[in-house]
């Protein structure tokens, strides 16, 4: 065999290689964002009751309406989930607890919970410390913040999962969903610690799903890029889903995928951001140096709004 033969092998083998990588992706795709809209998961094959962190709105509080108790942020005391009753006919059961708090709110959390037969487990509570992109030192009250961020975004996942994973084990059967982000996938200057929180949960769901699958438990990590949320203040549009929109997909996804996106859009902004802003150029100083300039005009505009507005006030 000459060596333009042996050339032209490799290069068929590489071929093969990647064609068979791409129908793999493609029928994973197929079952994930298509088929499971015809073969849902039923859920309550899990338990009688599921708990939501941080359901007072948001991704949160649309998972909460497909399940039966949510634990509530600090931010609205006044937040009710009586309205599922009535629509669902389910009972309902409210946890009001501050996740910023650390490890001493989770002794109350399972006095609350102790008896419940509890089924699924969605850890979605999370915070930003900015609203735009920011450098680590710049960020307002970093003291307290880093901190806050550490034991909402971190702490709290495998808190719950340490208080609900017992039972769940014990019945061999039940479902864990953590809430990771798009953030999670590859590193993002200028949300450095917001970004570390999410690869966080993303490994701890990937660990966790290996250790006990064999013992009937399913941990599914969601990954979605934009959702118009509080924390985003981002208006839906053709890129951008609604809560209640995204949280109906990504709950077709269980079972089917062990690690989602959650919805075909947020799978295809993945693939397209991979290609188009490979890490190098996520990376480089240039690109950095852009998007914090980009942001100190987009305060620099918020400011000036909030002084115009409180002229007109006066």
């Amino acid at each position: 065999m000459s060596f333009s033969d042996v050339l032209a092998t490799i290069g068929g083998l590489t071929v093969a290689f990647y064609l068979l990588k791409l129908s793999w992706t493609c029928c994973c795709g197929l079952r994930e964002y298509f088929l499971s809209k015809l073969w849902q998961v039923n859920l309550r094959r899990y338990g009688q009751w599921a708990v939501v962190t941080g359901a007072t709105s948001g991704i949160g509080k649309a998972y909460a309406c497909e399940v039966t108790i949510s634990l509530k942020s600090r931010n609205d005391p006044k937040c009710s989930l009586s309205p599922l009753e009535k629509q669902y006919g389910r009972k309902t059961r409210t946890i009001q607890v501050d996740f910023t708090e650390g490890h001493s709110i989770y002794p109350a959390i399972a006095e609350q919970l102790q008896g419940l037969e509890i089924g699924i487990l969605v850890n979605n509570v999370g915070m930003v410390y900015s609203d735009c992109f920011t450098y680590f030192l710049d960020v307002p009250d970093a003291g307290q913040k880093i901190t806050q961020l550490i034991y909402c975004n971190i702490l709290s996942v495998p808190q719950m999962t340490r208080l609900i994973l017992p039972g769940m084990v014990e019945r061999k059967t039940g479902l864990i969903i953590n809430i990771s982000s798009e953030a999670g996938i590859r590193p993002q200057p200028l949300l450095s610690l917001y970004c570390a929180t999410k690869i966080f949960v993303t490994y701890f769901s990937q660990c966790l799903h290996a250790e006990y699958k064999s013992m009937g438990i399913t941990v599914q990590c969601v990954a979605p890029f934009i959702v118009s949320t509080k924390m985003t203040n981002m208006k839906v549009n053709s890129f951008v889903k609604s809560a209640p929109e995204f949280a109906h997909d990504a709950l077709n996804t269980v079972g089917h995928s062990n690690y989602t996106s959650g919805c075909l859009s947020h799978a295809l902004q993945d693939m397209a951001l991979a290609i188009l802003l490979p890490d190098w150029i996520r990376m480089s100083s240039f690109l950095i140096i852009k998007l914090a300039n980009q942001a100190k005009r987009i305060k620099s505009e918020r400011r000036v709004c909030k002084e115009n507005l409180k002229i007109k006030l006066k």
